[in-house]
């Protein structure tokens, strides 16, 4: 019956667009989107494009996009992008992504001045926010505003606050300067801190907070010591020699952690002589946390006699300090270094080699500064992207976790491609995330399930839960008992595979092996399941079972079976 459905919607789809029949063509569109039959659409999509219906040239151009064919989603929304404003932005989007900044601003300035189409608009905002004109982009988003155009209200306001934030900043300075205040100084530059958050979406901002925060450094230590955090954060890497002099001078200025901050900053770029000297001139003042740092420092470089000594000063109440002692004992005896404790005797050589073009090797020397969760992403990227782009997929998950780091969106997204097309099952993962946030439900169930058969349990669950949620209860089943058989109740997803496991179990006639299931379920899901689900996805709500029901079901199943 449902096959018979989708032929009679899709055929219906396409006479609509041969009959210029907009209105009914969307909606049979809906039919497949809201019906979770994307794959079952798209080749009645690609014959309402041939017939020249513009939302089918938008829909497969969205879908191509987000399965990866971003040379089809071009050519479909480039062919109508001229009389369509929704084409016009998917258009610009897709090019801004691209780095085609320019033709993007002219697609989507198209869209808004010919279609009026509000997205278009807003995208145009954030492109000149980006290149630092936000006073220009908040100007130009209230302009002509209508009642419906209420989504530029938050660009706006928040564009504003940018300004707002840089404007205090600045007075503050002024005043500061003209009295020689130190304080003063300290005090303006703290006004830069919300939009620390803010500077990788819009990079057109780091000019003017660099000019701030080198005037508040050169009135205060302290204020020094933020500018060289914010260089090494959004500077490139000519600021480092600055950032680097910074911090030195705010530690003889007597600036308390100034020095932990440059020894940690040296060893996530590898400079471990340099670090160790920050490290020491921190101890030297006083200062505790950086013995932790070369204690860890020394058993890396398998210098165990000094590690000793620092971890040992800690004493013997230090739970975490004996552990590492312990540790230095088993590396004494040759033991295997853990596989996230790096040997950092091995850093030189392979930065050499690196430098010689080993893209492997380069990749290898970034990856074992890589433990810093990441805070020295803009760094360790241009030594892992060769290999990534060479083919390597532990290169091309890694390259895609910085872009994260530096809210590189879509290169994020196109190098958990790479990986996961190459084996990756974390990349896998993150392909099966990405597919169901854009309700691509059958492409999204595709990726978790090659996640599972590398291994993976989570994968496993999510994919039997997806068959669940489209009544394919045989198919759930093995991934379901996977995920149950092989986990434990620590877990954080045992309560959610309880559930699908037990719904699967009922459907299949096996009522008493779901009930003990069904009853965990249902006793636990309030607490352990719908915290980790947003409450406002109604799509996502609307999909999840209701394990009481599912337990009512199962109980009544087994009465009438007279068990």
């Amino acid at each position: 019956m449902i096959q018979d459905d989708i032929q009679a919607r899709g055929e219906a789809l396409v006479a609509a667009a041969r009959d210029k029949d907009a209105k009914a063509a969307h909606r049979h569109t809906d039919f497949f989107i809201f019906g979770r039959h994307i794959d079952e659409g798209i080749p009645y999509w690609e014959r309402a494009v041939e017939a020249g219906d513009i939302w089918s040239h938008y829909t497969l151009a969205r879908y191509r996009k987000i399965r990866g064919d971003r040379a089809a989603a071009d050519a479909l929304y480039r062919a109508v992008a001229e009389f369509d404003g929704g084409c016009a932005y998917g258009l610009g989007v897709l090019l801004r992504e691209d780095g085609k900044t320019e033709e993007a601003v002219e697609w989507l300035r198209r869209g808004w001045e010919d279609g009026r189409y509000l997205d278009c608009k807003i995208e145009l905002g954030k492109i000149m926010a980006a290149e630092g004109r936000c006073a220009e982009a908040s100007a130009f988003l209230m302009d002509k505003v209508e009642l419906g155009d209420i989504a530029v209200y938050r660009w706006s306001r928040l564009f504003d606050s940018f300004e707002e934030a840089l404007d205090k900043a600045a007075a503050g300075l002024d005043i500061a300067e003209a009295d020689e205040d130190g304080a003063a100084a300290l005090s303006a530059v703290q006004e830069l801190f919300e939009l620390d958050k803010h500077f990788d979406d819009y990079p057109g901002l780091v000019p003017r907070a660099d000019e701030l925060y080198r005037r508040g450094a050169a009135l205060s230590p302290k204020a020094g010591m933020y500018y060289a955090m914010f260089l090494t954060t959004h500077g490139d890497e000519d600021a480092w020699p600055r950032a680097r002099d910074l911090l030195l001078r705010a530690h003889e200025a007597g600036v308390g952690q100034a020095a932990a901050l440059l020894g940690n900053k040296c060893e996530q770029r590898g400079e471990l002589a340099e670090a160790e000297r920050a490290h020491l001139l921190a101890v030297e003042a006083g200062e505790k946390a950086p013995m932790w740092n070369l204690g860890m420092l020394c058993m890396r470089l398998g210098r165990y006699d000094e590690a000793e000594d620092w971890f040992g000063a800690f004493g013997e109440g230090d739970a975490d300090a004996v552990q590492q002692l312990a540790r230095i004992a088993v590396l004494r005896e040759g033991g295997p270094r853990a596989a996230d404790e790096p040997d950092y005797r091995l850093l030189p050589g392979l930065r050499e080699r690196g430098e010689a073009g080993d893209v492997r090797a380069g990749y290898e020397y970034a990856a074992m500064l890589n433990d810093w969760r990441r805070k020295n992403a803009r760094y360790l990227l241009p030594w892992m992207e060769p290999a990534a782009r060479a083919g390597d997929p532990d290169a091309a998950y890694d390259v895609a976790v910085l872009c994260e780091a530096l809210r590189r969106f879509p290169e994020r997204d196109a190098w958990h491609r790479v990986a996961a097309e190459n084996g990756d099952r974390h990349s896998c993962h993150h392909m099966g995330w990405l597919s169901d946030h854009h309700r691509d439900y059958q492409e999204s169930e595709r990726w978790y399930v090659r996640a599972a058969g590398l291994g993976s349990r989570l994968d496993s669950m999510i994919a039997g839960k997806l068959m669940v949620q489209r009544e394919a209860y045989a198919e759930a089943e093995p991934y379901l008992r996977r995920a149950w058989e092989e986990g434990d109740d620590s877990d954080k997803f045992r309560t959610e595979t309880a559930g699908y496991y037990g719904t699967a179990l009922r459907h299949l006639g096996r009522a008493e092996e779901a009930l003990d299931l069904l009853t965990l379920a249902a006793e636990r899901w309030e607490d352990d399941v719908l915290p980790r689900y947003d409450p406002n996805d109604l799509d996502q709500r609307g999909r999840m079972i209701d394990p009481e029901e599912q337990l009512e079901a199962a109980e009544a199943a087994m009465d009438a079976e007279g068990l």
